[in-house]
């Protein structure tokens, strides 16, 4: 039972911290809109999505309102869209994104994901068609999202999706170049993608998943970083139990909000996602928790050390306060969309290859990161070779969400605006990887993957 005392200090989180539910995100299934007719099926999406979700942001706001919680963003996830559009006859997939576009603006959410395709172990005529589409789709469109699963633990990684995926980030770069590769902040690849993951860009509505979910993110970098200055100087041990009762009172936050709304609009609970998602304003950066844990700076030595100890304990907490966790469940490190990290990015202190190595320790991966718009195709699929072989030895979610800025060099800055932030653009090494990317084929599972 919560008592005054944990109300009142999580009205204080709210007030002066930064507490926020960052989604509350609705799945949909899409799979009865399959139609071998383009036009019906696109008909059909367009219907599925706006009577599902048609009261999902009143609802949002009415919970909000009631509450005095903030939730940021109301958004929708659908089946991977490779999976439904393959039963029509089109070559043509980019009507499928403007039907997910139109409905979701027709029911007022931010974002709508699952314009995807699960490519691990081998690729469709549909997952190809999808991909080829993904460029075109993004610049046309304003709110939807894309993902590409290129690989599992289970399968090993796809390089043949790897060096797709790198000629497609370079191609909707260039698509979207007016708008400084925006596009791009719309698209990730993923090892490991999961089914349940209310956050974007990489949301979809997994087949195991029912025909409507409700699933919940919550974020309090802020409140966490509050936290821990209560205990300068204390041992690390100290700072856990710290970091997991802070995120204990944020995940029941989260969980009292998930079971309202789906109480409210009829769908079933699925998950509380309890990442901390930072943004680029003042006192919500990930990386102000790991300097207030004694780090002169993000990404000098101890910063991976830090941010296992911080995911490790955000888990602990979570865990406790909800039996439905699910989706990441972790620290985001988005380099634009956290004050802190652009900050040490600028300063050089905070690089691609310490990015990389910090991911083996936390939620996503390579997130949200800018590099020179002249970077090539092999580079970024090979930069995404990397961090899917780190989700695919370690078993878990791992992704790349990287923007090669058009006619932008090191040390420029993109800037994306409201939690996109801006990017300080990073350098890439020099080394072509053109002959590795080249070669294709899938790169096996590894041994542990055998648990059957």
């Amino acid at each position: 039972m919560l008592n005054s005392k944990d109300i009142l200090s999580t009205i204080r989180m709210i007030d002066q911290q930064h507490l926020d539910v960052r989604t509350i995100t609705m799945g949909i299934s899409l799979l009865d809109c399959c139609d071998p007719d383009p036009g019906a099926a696109c008909r059909k999406i367009y219907d599925k999505i706006t009577t599902s979700a048609e009261k999902l942001v009143q609802t949002g706001q009415d919970i909000e309102t009631e509450f005095g919680i903030p939730i940021v963003n109301k958004r929708i996830s659908v089946t991977p869209i490779a999976l439904v559009a393959g039963a029509s006859r089109t070559s043509d997939y980019v009507p499928f994104a403007h039907a997910m576009d139109k409905a979701a603006k027709a029911v007022g959410v931010n974002f709508i994901g699952g314009f995807s395709a699960l490519v691990q172990k081998g690729m469709t005529e549909g997952d190809k068609k999808l991909i080829a589409a993904i460029p075109e789709a993004l610049a046309a469109t304003d709110v939807v999202c894309s993902s590409v699963n290129v690989g599992s633990t289970k399968a090993g990684i796809n390089m043949d999706a790897v060096r797709l995926m790198g000629q497609t980030i370079q191609a909707t770069a260039q698509r979207t170049a007016d708008q400084g590769g925006f596009g791009c902040a719309k698209l990730v690849v993923f090892c490991n993608a999961v089914e349940d993951n209310p956050f974007m860009a990489g949301a979809f509505h997994g087949v195991g998943e029912a025909e409507r979910v409700i699933n919940v993110g919550v974020s309090g970098p802020g409140v966490v970083h509050h936290a821990l200055q209560s205990v300068k100087g204390q041992p690390f041990d100290v700072v856990a139990e710290t970091i997991k009762k802070t995120a204990f009172q944020v995940t029941r936050m989260g969980q009292l909000v998930a079971r309202e709304a789906s109480a409210r609009l009829g769908v079933p609970f699925g998950i509380v996602d309890l990442s901390l998602a930072p943004t680029p304003a003042i006192g919500d950066s990930v990386a102000r928790i790991l300097e207030e844990m004694g780090l002169e700076v993000c990404g000098t030595h101890g910063t991976t050390a830090a941010l296992a100890l911080l995911n490790d304990a955000v888990k602990k907490g979570g865990v406790m306060a909800s039996s439905s966790v699910g989706g990441l469940s972790g620290a985001f490190i988005p380099v634009s969309e956290d004050e802190g990290m652009i900050a040490a990015a600028r300063s050089g202190a905070l690089t691609l290859d310490k990015l990389e190595a910090m991911t083996c320790v936390c939620s996503v991966g390579l997130d949200m990161i800018a590099v020179p718009g002249d970077t090539p195709a092999a580079t970024i699929s090979a930069i995404i070779a990397d961090e899917v072989a780190i989700g695919m030895v370690n078993t878990k979610t791992t992704a790349v969400r990287i923007i090669p800025a058009p006619g932008k060099q090191v040390g420029d800055t993109v800037e994306f605006g409201g939690l996109l932030g801006s990017a300080p653009v990073m350098p890439c090494h020099t080394g072509s990887a053109q002959d590795f990317v080249a070669r294709g084929g899938r790169i096996p599972a590894p041994m542990h993957s055998l648990k059957n």
